[in-house]
């Protein structure tokens, strides 16, 4: 287990982060160049070593539900990665990504199959390599194949 001293040094190796004393002896480090109303990288460490370090809802870490992990027993490797993940949460636009579906393969029951392929800004619709219908969304598309009494396996 590192000392209360040794992670004050790894932490303090983050020029972005900033020292704020609270109470009891414990520290928080804060990350002011945040793009959110959360700041706080590293929570109440203290001089028995025991502390936290954001990681949000990151998946290669087992955080409580407000994101937080025990440092009590990292590593220097460790913690540094835990404080550059941290730091990259905060500093990074959250991108929420729809599931995306590039091809898929839709079949009626005459045994007829059509190719559903999002190319560029379009969903376009293909007969072999002939081009059916374009639409501009995959909603719209999957709308004309259902009507025309294709299915594509998930369905």
């Amino acid at each position: 287990m590192l000392t209360f001293e040794e992670k004050t040094a790894i932490i303090e190796s983050f020029p972005e982060l900033t020292k704020k004393d609270v109470s009891l002896k414990r520290v928080n480090y804060h990350f002011e160049g945040s793009l959110y109303d959360k700041k706080t990288v590293i929570y109440h460490l203290h001089p028995n070593g025991n502390g936290f370090v954001f990681v949000g809802d990151l998946k290669k870490y087992n955080a409580d539900n407000k994101g937080m992990l025990n440092i009590r027993e990292a590593s220097e490797e460790e913690l540094r990665e835990m404080i550059k993940d941290s730091i990259g949460i905060l500093s990074e636009e959250e991108v929420f990504e729809e599931e995306t579906i590039e091809e898929q393969v839709w079949n009626n029951r005459e045994g007829q199959e059509l190719k559903l392929i999002h190319e560029d800004t379009l969903w376009n619709i293909y007969h072999g390599i002939n081009l059916e219908e374009s639409y501009e969304s995959y909603d719209e598309a999957e709308e004309y194949l259902l009507g025309e009494g294709f299915r594509t396996s998930s369905k």
